[in-house]
C-alpha cells in the first residue's frame, strides 16, 4: 500500500485522540511514520475483522522507530494505536530497507 504525501489526512475522534499517550507516543508524532520515505506498510491479517488494518513501521522526524496500526475510513486514516517498535520488529524496518 503506498500513501500519497500529497493528499494524507487523518482521522482523529474521541475513539483515538491520545489513546497512545501510555506509549508515549503524541498523535502528531504518529502521523510522522506516514511520511517517512523507508516506512514499511503491511496487512494486518490477524486482526482485521469488520474493517482492513494496516500496520506500518517508519521513523519520526526525531529519528523514533514507530509501530503504527490503522484502517482507512472514508478516505482518511485513522490511526488505532502506535508504539516504540519493538526489538523483534526492528527488522521490519532495517532488512527491508
Amino acid at each position: 500500500m503506498r500513501v500519497d504525501k500529497s493528499v494524507i489526512e487523518f482521522a482523529w475522534d474521541k475513539g483515538n485522540i491520545g489513546k497512545n499517550t501510555n506509549h508515549k507516543v503524541e498523535d502528531k508524532e504518529a502521523e510522522e511514520v506516514f511520511l517517512d520515505e523507508r516506512k514499511k506498510t503491511f496487512k494486518d491479517k490477524l486482526h482485521s475483522g469488520g474493517e482492513e488494518r494496516f500496520r506500518i513501521v517508519g521513523k519520526t522526524k526525531k529519528g523514533r522507530l514507530l509501530f503504527v496500526v490503522f484502517t482507512i475510513r472514508k478516505g482518511r486514516i485513522r490511526i488505532i494505536s502506535a508504539r516504540n517498535i519493538n526489538k523483534k520488529e526492528v527488522y521490519l524496518y532495517e532488512e527491508t530497507a
